[in-house]
């Protein structure tokens, strides 16, 4: 994004102010360096001190590092900037509050750090949600740039947000990914529009429990001057909207895989239309885009379509910069992606679906599918995700260390199912998943790699499991 103009100054309020930042990860080291620029004294703390801690630390010239110690608060800390992952519960957070310390995120840190060099800051269209973000987000900016507009995809994807704030390339607008660990730790944002995805339980080991996470969610909305964009078949999103405190004239637009009502999207006969943004949204609707042009064209996909949509017609971006968008976005590897078809099966790669919701998201896209789940629970539950989905299994092939549970809400719900119960660990685990999916589905049906699990227990990352995915389905076909 180029580099960054930050100057000391004299005036800064961040000259001389004695900031920790917590973690030294990418975000902790865009934040340490921006603010030691800006002539805050950082002091940069991480529980870990192995040799690539040190050597991130040793790259951080003229930055004070702590490693092996993320517990006590640096003496005479004004301000704690913490990376995303890190607990409220954290200890050094315990001590902050005790000093009456305010703890803030990397975002919270971009948030203020806008417009400093005297230029007009770009507005932040935002999104979050438990899933579709980064898909949503990326739509959002190839529509944007299809409007001609100087945009980029930032936040809880790609370069720091601090580097793309305070970097030489100028933005009329930005699409944000947000996530709950950012938005809990971002008080002063305020987007000029925003939108909630989806709620579905996630991460409640960190926020403690439904509500709370939901209400971190729910910050996004705070202060929009234009739109909150909600989903209608989610009330939980609508409800968050309905709580928001934003600005006068601010409106609530939702979105549909249905016809729209007035103030929303929607799709009528094939045709993804728009009665928000238009005169007489009583009576008019705008023709956007067909369902065509949504790349993978899978109903939750096409929602994000929508949400995009919104968002940037609420930015002003005319009809057509909306179709073009959507023909020119290309998804990221391992969401829906089309691997392969081997003797009439088509093989579905959705190793991004990490959780029960977008497990259900990706299963409800298919009419007759051999399902390849299992790996990491995190604490979920299986049996809503099996009763919604079991008229479409025509077999399950279940890997992973928690695939008993996956199995029993199948014994319960689905009995009738043939399941191949895959106890292997090792680098052919995938390839022995694939052939018995193989042996279990019959042309016309889909075989999906929707694992509804972390991936952790097997692979280092859902990356390198969808790859072994795709591998073995090339073995397959190859005939190896």
């Amino acid at each position: 994004m180029g580099g960054r103009q930050v100057t000391s100054g004299q005036g800064s309020e961040w000259e001389g102010m004695h900031v920790t930042v917590a973690g030294l990860g990418v975000s902790g080291i865009s934040a340490a360096r921006a603010l030691a620029a800006l002539g805050a004294r950082v002091t940069v703390v991480d529980g870990g001190d192995s040799e690539a801690h040190r050597e991130r630390a040793a790259a951080l010239e003229g930055i004070e590092v702590r490693l092996g110690d993320a517990e006590t608060l640096p003496e005479g800390t004004g301000l704690v900037v913490t990376s995303p992952g890190w607990k409220p519960s954290s200890p050094l957070f315990t001590a902050a509050a005790e000093a009456g310390v305010d703890v803030v995120g990397d975002v919270e840190i971009a948030w203020r750090l806008r417009g400093r060099d005297g230029r007009e800051p770009a507005p932040w269209l935002a999104i979050t949600g438990t899933n579709g973000k980064t898909t949503t987000t990326q739509m959002l900016a190839s529509i944007l740039r299809a409007a001609g507009l100087r945009t980029a995809a930032v936040g809880n994807i790609g370069t720091p947000i601090i580097d793309v704030v305070l970097g030489d390339e100028t933005f009329d607008v930005l699409a944000v990914e947000l996530s709950s660990y950012q938005l809990h730790w971002a008080p002063s944002l305020r987007a000029h529009s925003a939108a909630v995805l989806n709620l579905a339980p996630d991460h409640l080991d960190w926020h403690g429990s439904m509500e709370a996470y939901a209400a971190d969610k729910g910050r996004i909305y705070e202060g929009n001057r234009v739109a909150c964009v909600y989903n209608v078949a989610d009330k939980a999103t609508e409800d968050l909207v309905r709580g928001a405190d934003v600005e006068e004239g601010c409106r609530a637009v939702g979105f549909t895989l249905g016809a729209p009502g007035p103030s929303q999207l929607g799709v009528v006969e094939g045709i993804l239309v728009d009665r928000a943004f238009v005169e007489n949204r009583q009576q008019n609707a705008q023709e956007l885009a067909e369902v065509s042009d949504v790349n993978p064209p899978a109903p939750h996909n096409i929602a994000n379509a929508l949400a995009a949509a919104a968002l940037a017609r609420a930015y002003g971006v005319p009809a057509k910069a909306v179709r073009d968008g959507l023909r020119a976005f290309t998804p990221d590897a391992h969401r829906i992606a089309h691997v392969a078809d081997v003797d009439g099966v088509a093989y579905i790669d959705d190793s991004k679906a990490t959780n029960t919701h977008a497990a259900e998201a990706s299963l409800a896209s298919y009419e007759s599918i051999v399902w390849i789940a299992g790996g990491l629970a995190k604490g979920a539950t299986f049996d809503e995700l099996v009763a919604k989905s079991a008229k479409r299994l025509r077999g399950v092939v279940l890997i992973g260390a928690d695939r008993a549970l996956i199995g029993e809400a199948l014994a319960r719900h689905a009995p009738e199912v043939p399941v191949v119960d895959l106890d292997r660990t090792d680098t052919g685990a995938m390839l022995a998943a694939v052939r018995s999916a193989r042996d279990l589905a019959g042309a016309g049906d889909t075989v999906l790699l929707a694992p509804a699990c972390a991936s952790m227990d097997m692979f280092a990352n859902y990356n390198q499991r969808g790859d072994a995915f795709a591998q073995a389905v090339r073995e397959l076909g190859a005939g190896t």
